[in-house]
């Protein structure tokens, strides 16, 4: 009992109070981001009854759905609203173009400062005599040349400075380096715009604000505003030059094409790969009970387990080459595509098995004819849920010593801050996993045609 409570004390108490602290960081981001969770499905909501508003006046529409007298429930009369997909795409791109200070959106977001502000401070020598001086910043935006500033001393022991500093950026500023006396002399920054000041606080100025380090100087952090820097978030059009630039001039050493068609030669393979192993494999844990014992706990032990956990495995295993990779993608797909299989067996409809039977089918026409076909929507909807961890699991495969690829190209980017080809490679990832998500739902409305139809 004593080794249980010492047990409690010294490691389960002190963890559960860092889990604590943790949450509690959580809930203030989460509350933090509530008003903007709101406000966006405000937008949703707004856009909706407008929309709603325009159709009607439009006239009544007319197809099968609009026939039906029940429909919330029933999924074959849910079509995704084009209008609304649009109103989200052209929502994203102007949020993307007012925080980012875009040319292309004619509203933004307030920016940071740029431009000349000033503030005073005042001084306080050993002698308990005191002097007040100004302090001129000239605050220039990124990648922009403006010209120096200068600014007559003034007299007194407290002489005036000129400080160039760069938007999000704050600037040290010592204060004393032309003061007739400095802080070695026994003055002290005492006062900023007439107020106090000491170390670890600040004082609100215009345009700013100033804070007092540990040695004496002052450290102006100009007003940030709501727009992000664009080494964390560029602007549209710094994106589209920079896919423009790479798809002329490739990057690191491969066309932006070759980065491209690589990664979907590794996803098409490793998803083909464990989509052929896991739809048998599926299909036997579903009809056999002595494959659902041997399998089971494999999958089911296997699926939570995350692919990046398994590169350090796959190098040791399969080397840094390409079947590294693409057994990466092989085992994303594999357990998913099982799992859709056996769960595409065990939802058919028992009376259908029956009515076969009672018709004299053999157990190879049951699976033929009853079980594939009514088992397909599962697997289809298992391989677009593959077909997206794949692409997810793509920029971890490349990794593994790739020297081409999309994921790769996006590694290197961040690397070197290059936000703007992270951010390409992000839409490049997204789009062509679009377009294959689609051309999937094609594949699955021509061959499953009887989805949501019993």
């Amino acid at each position: 009992m004593n080794g249980l409570t010492e047990w409690y004390e010294t490691d389960l108490a002190p963890l559960m109070a860092e889990l604590w602290e943790e949450l509690q960081d959580l809930g203030v981001v989460i509350a933090s981001a509530v008003p903007y969770l709101i406000a966006y499905v405000a937008l949703i909501v707004g856009a909706m009854l407008l929309w709603g508003l325009i159709a009607g006046k439009m006239g009544p529409r007319k197809d099968f759905t609009s026939l039906k007298t029940v429909t919330f429930g029933d999924e074959s009369a849910v079509r995704a609203n084009r209008a609304a997909s649009i109103i989200s795409i052209l929502a994203i791109f102007v949020f993307w173009g007012m925080f980012t200070g875009s040319k292309l959106v004619p509203f933004h977001a307030p920016g940071p400062f740029i431009g000349d502000t000033e503030f005073s401070y005042t001084v306080q020598n050993a002698e308990g005599e005191t002097d007040d001086a100004t302090v001129v910043v000239r605050v220039q935006g990124p990648d922009e040349e403006v010209e120096d500033i200068t600014i007559e001393p003034g007299d007194g022991f407290a002489k005036n400075d000129a400080v160039m500093a760069n938007a999000w950026r704050s600037e040290l500023i010592r204060v004393d380096r032309n003061d007739e006396v400095g802080n070695r002399d026994g003055t002290a920054v005492t006062e900023v715009n007439g107020q106090p000041i000491k170390q670890g606080t600040d004082v609100a100025v215009e345009n700013g604000s100033v804070a007092l380090t540990r040695r004496g100087s002052l450290n102006f952090k100009p007003y940030e505003g709501w727009q992000m820097e664009p080494v964390w978030l560029p602007a549209p059009e710094a994106v589209w030059e920079r896919f423009i630039s790479i798809a002329k001039d490739g990057y690191q050493n491969f066309t932006l094409l070759a980065h491209l068609v690589w990664s979907l030669f590794r996803v098409v393979v490793g998803f083909l790969l464990g989509a052929a192993v896991g739809i048998p494999l599926g299909y036997a844990m579903g009809l056999s009970n002595w494959f659902r014992g041997w399998f089971d706990p494999i999958v089911e032990f296997m699926r939570p387990v995350p692919p990046l956990a398994l590169i350090p495995l796959v190098i040791i295993w399969a080397g840094i080459g390409e079947i590294g990779k693409v057994i990466l993608l092989f085992l994303a797909a594999l357990w998913i595509m099982t799992i859709a299989a056996r769960a595409g067996v065990s939802g058919v409809n028992i009376t259908k098995v029956h009515a076969a039977y009672s018709l004299g089918a053999s157990k190879w026409q049951v699976l033929r004819h009853v079980i594939i076909p009514n088992s397909l929507p599962e697997i289809f909807t298992g391989a677009r849920v593959a077909m997206g961890v794949c692409w997810g699991t793509v920029v971890a495969a490349e990794l593994v010593a790739a020297e081409k690829g999309a994921g790769m190209m996006i590694m290197v980017a961040s690397r070197f801050q290059l936000t703007d080809i992270v951010i390409m490679g992000i839409i490049l990832i997204g789009v062509i996993g679009y377009g294959i998500d689609i051309l999937m739902r094609m594949l699955e409305k021509w061959l499953v045609p009887w989805k949501g139809r019993s």
